[in-house]
């Protein structure tokens, strides 16, 4: 069992993308606000494999859900 805390840094390179500090800044100013009525997983910019990623990190409530929560408050502007 992976016992290990996750960071937003790891959560990003998880997803593929850039996981350094000014990149995930950069990543949540450029797609914020993400607009109330659409899910997280469902947002436009994802690909597929990240969408999966998001939505199977939400409903399985795994260790990553509360960073992805994070993440979709940082979207939303919260």
């Amino acid at each position: 069992m992976d016992t290990s805390t996750h960071t937003l840094q790891m959560l990003f390179c998880q997803l593929g993308l850039a996981d350094d500090e000014e990149q995930i800044v950069a990543f949540i100013e450029f797609h914020r606000p993400l607009p109330s009525d659409i899910a997280l997983p469902k947002a436009c910019f994802w690909n597929e494999a990240q969408a999966a990623f998001l939505t199977e990190a939400i409903e399985d409530d795994s260790d990553w859900c509360e960073l992805v929560d994070k993440l979709d408050c940082l979207l939303r502007g919260k």
